[in-house]
Parts: C-alpha cells; structure tokens; sequence
C-alpha cells in the first residue's frame, strides 16, 4: 500500500462517507478468467549480488509490490504467468523484469539477480487491548541475540496491519524486528473500527508489552513506529507507556486534527490561483465553520457554514474549496451532510491537542516530514519540532523538501496530479539507524534536512 494515511479517507470517511532463482520453474499459467492467489510470495529476498528486495501484498491477491532498501518500488501485476512492473504507484512500465517460482521454493528473479526468501523467526499471536482482543505478529531475524524492535502504530488505514505492512519484510532482513498487529475493528481483531486515539494508544502499549513478553531476551531497544495518523497515537502511547524507548513519526502532524483541513485548504486555493490574503481569510471562515460541524458530529456550525455560502458562493474561489471535508461540507446542503455522517461513527479524537505531551515526553523522538506534503500539510509541525527541539526536548526533526505523504517522490501528470514514483532515498536507511542507534550519523539521507536534535 502506499503510506498509510491522515490521506483524505482519514477524515473524509469519518465525516462523509465519515493508504538459484534463474533455475526456478515459473510460476504455473493459471487460467485466463481466474486470479491467482500471490500473497504466498510476500517475504524478504536476498540477491546474489547482497542486496535485498522485499514483496509484500496489496488488496488484490494477484498483485505484489517490491521494494527495494533506497525506496525504489513497483507494482507487480500476475497475467497468464507472467509478472509485469509498473514504477512506484504509477502505470509506467519500469523495465524491472521480475520471476518468480514456486511458492514453496521461495525464490525469485530479479532484475537479473537470483534470489532466494529469508527466513525469520516468526511468531503468530492473539493479545488484549482496550476491551478488544488483537491480532498481532512478532518477526524477529534468525538467531539467539537481541535486536531492536519496532511496534508498529497504525494510521487511518482500515485493512490488517499483520498482512499488509511492508516493513516486517524489509526490516528484519537488516537487522531490526517487527511486531505488528491488527487495528481494532479490522483484519483478525475484535472491536470497532475507531480513530480515538486514546483507545488506540492504549491498545499500542498493550501490543509493545505482547512483543517483550513473545521475544524475551531477544527483545533489545524497543519503540513506537507511527505514520500518518498514528504520529498522533504513537507518542500519547509512549507517554503511557514506560517500556518505549523511543518513538518514530513519519509524515504525522504536532497539530491539531481540524488543522489539516484547515491547512490543506490553504494549499488547494493557493495552487488553483487564490492566494491573496483576504481570499484566504475568507476561507479561513468556513473551515472554522466546517470545523465545527466536524467535531460535534453535526450537532453545531450548520447555521455558520449556510451564511457563509449564501455570502460568498458567487466569489470565484468558492468552487475550489477542499481540503479534507471544508469542500464537501460547504457545498453540500445540511440534510446530505447529515444523511453520510448518520452512517460512521469512528469517534474521531477532533479536540486531541498534541503539544502537551510532546512537550513532556522524555522518550526520545525522531520525526520525519514531507516538505511538499499535501495531505498533512506539514509548515505548522515543522516549526512546532524545531521549537521543541530547541528548546532542548529530546525531539530529532527532519524534512525532506520535495516529498509528498508518504515521503514519496512524485512526477506530475499533463492534467497536473501527483504521480508517486518511489519513496524517497535515505528515507528507509534512516528509520533503520535511528532505531538501532538511536542517532543519524551518516549524512547524507538522500535530499532530507534536518530541522533540530543531535546528528
């Protein structure tokens, strides 16, 4: 999957509708009306060159990603037995050519380099979380010595976090281990679907506890890994959590949750020609109106959102409107609005306030962002870290200038929509340092730059 999420479904569906091989046999030619089942493929493969690429799933059985350690990627489509790569989340045809063997081999072909998958010590578990049972699952690299481990914290995603996560294939084969787990409400676990960030922080801390208790001695540095939405749950989990010895935040946000719609519609009217002060102002009005029905479920801010738009639909920027819900809401009538928000119930944290416990976490943090980041638009957090920073809170910032949400790389299309080509390089060889040293020696990460904390 792409990253996972504050994407516009964070929000959006809370609110309207509330991400040696070259002998192998290939695979066997299924037939033409039927897909086959590639997720037995997912794992981690060493090349004979050293390197390793990973596959993991996607939510189509007969599709794979790779990826590779500097963030390349591609999409790996299965027809008549063949495999064809796509780059990044783009239809581009990459030239990657890709075979792959008998699942029970375990080996693949790629880009001309044999390969055969790596075995890890792999544990399958079943724990309790805030009133929910969780499915979780520990992935260790072979041996007997200890290792650092990341506890994975979900974003807005909806799908299993035990089946659909990457990095406990990439990961364990540099080193570092893997515990994750099923958000409440999908994949293997009980409970509702939620975006409460209390019940999820807690749910997290029972999942770091769950993977100390299944590794034992091989449980060595231990921590929080959280992107998108989770930058929000992961450090409220460390603060609850004494055992976290560190806490990593990817393209996540040290704001408010109405603040991303707030700051993306700044970004929309800007990009579609609206700049100027006073438009701004004038849309800063119905987003703090939009704001208001968001976070009280509908309850307040209609009679707001209804005055604006009588006063100011015939201006031309009124059409250009989105952000994650502003758009939606502004120009859908209070009885639509309505009729969607009656349907979801994901007991959004709206008044969550981040900054008193960044501001009293000792848990060392590493936060990654995206500069040219549209969907967590990342200005306000980037000033917020450094502050922190400065200010002598064990918070490490950095920012890569060009990425989107994800970190991702993007070209733009002849219509002008982002096309994510890769994720950044120095991204994954960041994370994968930090975690075991808890520092970043090795400048440079690709084009990141850091905004505050020790090198």
């Amino acid at each position: 999957m792409k990253a996972s999420t504050l994407r516009r479904t964070v929000l959006l569906t809370a609110l309207l509708a509330c991400a040696a091989a070259s002998a192998a046999e290939p695979a066997v030619k299924p037939a033409a009306d039927k897909e086959i089942d590639a997720r037995c493929h997912a794992g981690a493969y060493r090349l004979d060159d050293g390197s390793v690429v990973a596959l993991g799933t996607t939510d189509k059985t007969s599709v794979l990603r790779w990826r590779l350690l500097d963030g390349r990627t591609g999409k790996l489509v299965s027809k008549d037995g063949a495999w064809t790569s796509t780059r990044g989340w783009t239809d581009q045809p990459d030239g990657v050519k890709v075979e792959l063997g008998d699942c029970a081999e375990g080996r693949i072909q790629y880009a001309g380099h044999a390969g055969k998958k790596i075995d890890f010590d792999i544990v399958e578990t079943k724990f309790e979380g805030k009133g929910v049972s969780l499915r979780g699952r520990l992935v260790l690299p072979k041996g007997q010595t200890d290792v650092p481990v990341i506890v994975m914290v979900h974003g807005s995603e909806n799908y299993s976090g035990v089946d659909g996560y990457y990095q406990q294939h990439l990961f364990p084969a540099e080193g570092v281990g893997l515990f994750v787990y099923d958000k409440r409400g999908t994949g293997g676990s009980s409970g509702k679907y939620s975006q409460n960030f209390h019940d999820l922080s807690d749910d997290a801390g029972a999942a770091l506890r769950e993977a100390q208790r299944l590794g034992g001695k091989r449980i060595g540095r231990i921590g929080f890994h959280g992107g998108s939405q989770g930058g929000w749950v992961a450090p409220l989990a460390a603060s609850k959590t004494p055992q976290a010895q560190f806490v990593f935040v990817g393209f996540g946000l040290a704001d408010s949750v109405l603040s991303e719609d707030r700051d993306q519609v700044v970004l929309d009217l800007r990009a579609a020609g609206f700049g100027d002060a006073e438009t701004l102002r004038k849309a800063r009005e119905v987003s703090d109106a939009t704001g208001l029905v968001a976070s009280t479920s509908g309850a307040r801010g209609f009679e707001q959102v209804e005055a604006l738009r009588k006063k100011y639909q015939a201006e031309p920027w009124w059409k250009a409107l989105k952000g994650e819900y502003t758009g939606l809401v502004a120009q859908h009538t209070r009885e639509e609005v309505k009729a969607e928000m009656a349907k979801y119930d994901f007991e959004v944290s709206w008044d969550y306030d981040p900054m008193p416990v960044l501001r009293s976490l000792n848990t060392p943090q590493l936060w990654v962002l995206g500069g040219d980041d549209v969907e967590a638009p990342s200005e306000e957090t980037q000033k917020r870290l450094k502050a922190l920073g400065d200010a002598g809170r064990p918070i490490t910032s950095v920012v890569f200038p060009q990425a989107d949400h994800g970190i991702l790389e993007f070209e733009k299309d002849a219509k002008g929509e982002r096309q994510h080509t890769r994720t950044a390089d120095g991204y994954v060889a960041m994370q994968l340092e930090w975690v075991k040293t808890g520092s970043l020696k090795h400048w440079p990460y690709g084009t990141a730059k850091q905004l505050a904390g020790p090198k």
